[in-house]
């Protein structure tokens, strides 16, 4: 068998290329990326299309317990069952993504967009208890992150983030986990080394 043939092949699987940004993808903000808002931020991207992006902030949870705007919801949102800010827009109105059990699948159910593998967009309109059966759990978004055409491809070439790809259990991250890290640890060596980037430079 030995080396294959064209050595580009080759590097492309010791150094897989970053996935271009569709729905389902994830951003992380660059170590040189300060701006308050996304700072270490992570970002799941929902909608990727000729209208532009949107996308909602995984690791900003706020004080505000789920129960408390939307209690109904209460008993499928994961720990911590507090709002998440999603972003800078519309922080007033409320997005929510949920996590499939296995084997469920969304087609056809009311209240259930498929987003990309087992990550949906859960309509807050619905009734819980009919979609509890489906979902591992869900997280509630107070406003979302958005870009119109060509904006975040900008920013990408800016070097502001870094493209990855998701798992499902970064959706509903569990509560004091640094998933900033914990995503950069787990791509290939030189990404990885990021992880150690200090949170505060003058740490350094």
């Amino acid at each position: 068998m030995g080396q294959p043939d064209d050595p580009e092949e080759y590097q492309d699987r010791a150094a897989p290329i970053a996935p271009r940004v569709r729905a389902g993808t994830l951003l992380l903000a660059d170590t040189d990326l300060l701006e308050p808002t996304f700072r270490r931020s992570v970002i799941y991207v929902v909608e990727h299309n000729d209208g532009g992006t949107l996308g909602v902030v995984l690791n900003r949870p706020s004080e505000t317990p789920v129960y408390n705007v939307l209690p109904q919801w209460a008993k499928l949102a994961a720990k911590p069952k507090t709002m998440f800010i999603g972003g800078p827009v519309k922080r007033d109105s409320a997005l929510c993504l949920g996590t499939l059990r296995e084997g469920a699948d969304p087609s056809g159910v009311a209240g259930l967009r498929h987003v990309q593998g087992r990550v949906v967009m859960v309509d807050l309109d619905a009734d819980p208890d009919s979609l509890a059966p489906m979902l591992q759990g869900v997280r509630i978004f107070a406003g979302y992150s958005g870009w119109t055409i060509g904006q975040l491809e900008g920013e990408i070439e800016r070097d502001d983030w870094i493209v990855l790809s998701a798992l499902p259990s970064d959706v509903l991250v569990e509560p004091r986990v640094d998933l900033w890290g914990r995503i950069l640890r787990r791509q290939p060596m030189p990404l990885s080394l990021l992880a150690t980037h200090p949170i505060d430079l003058s740490r350094n």
